[in-house]
């Protein structure tokens, strides 16, 4: 995961000033990440999953959603409030991916010949640290990779989770950052939800019990996730075709 350092600045100001962050910047073009082998297995694993297709939930995005996969960590919580889904539920995160990352992965054969009924859509944490217009920017090129290919899925994207026990500029570049594309939300095919303020403890901070590093989410952070998603997700579930 990246840490902040100043170039988050100049997207807040462009969001201070009421400018558009996805118009005022191209977006992140499409990269692999093949130099890392862990990160080609990864891929390589997540393409052969696609071509056992279908199912019904695709869950893409980095290293907290990998963890859905994980004992101890997001497995159970799934499990225990989706049951009946488990069977035709993926989870395509791969740690360490910014949104260029997961936008190559969606052109490469992750998501070749799959139309799933729901995609929940997380990325953009390890981007930090660089304008949040090109973040901004990104998310918009993964949402329309996916209805490109997949026209009929319906997506839940998530707000960027907060992260670092107390406030500071990674947050409030992440808060910046989902005031924007929230606004990518059509109340048809793309659902936004923002649950971040449920990982806060009253006075802001986030307790470790929560995030073991103030990052990933624990057990009882994928509780919290799991239970403010099953509402939305089984609505678009009822409603896919």
């Amino acid at each position: 995961m990246t840490t902040t350092s100043a170039p988050w600045a100049l997207g807040l100001l462009l969001l201070v000033a009421g400018a558009t962050m996805a118009a005022a910047v191209d977006a992140l073009p499409p990269v692999s990440r093949d130099q890392e082998p862990y990160w080609v297995t990864r891929h390589a694993e997540y393409v052969a999953e696609a071509k056992k297709g279908p199912y019904d939930i695709l869950f893409v995005g980095d290293s907290i959603t990998f963890c859905w996969r994980w004992e101890g960590q997001g497995k159970e919580p799934f499990e225990k409030h989706f049951p009946d889904l488990v069977k035709s539920t993926r989870f395509f995160g791969v740690p360490g991916d910014g949104v260029q990352h997961l936008q190559w992965r969606l052109q490469n054969g992750e998501f070749d010949g799959q139309h799933p009924k729901v995609v929940c859509l997380l990325i953009g944490t390890n981007n930090i640290g660089i304008d949040p217009a090109l973040i901004v920017a990104g998310v918009k090129q993964n949402i329309m990779e996916i209805q490109k290919r997949s026209p009929n899925s319906k997506i839940i994207l998530h707000g960027i989770f907060p992260r670092d026990e107390k406030p500071s500029p990674a947050r409030d570049a992440i808060t910046a950052i989902n005031a924007e594309i929230a606004k990518f939300a059509d109340k048809d095919k793309v659902v936004y939800i923002d649950i971040g303020d449920k990982f806060l403890q009253p006075d802001g901070t986030i307790s470790k019990e929560v995030m073991e590093d103030f990052l990933h989410l624990t057990a009882k952070g994928f509780d919290i996730w799991a239970t403010e998603l099953e509402k939305p997700l089984r609505a678009l579930l009822k409603d896919a075709k």
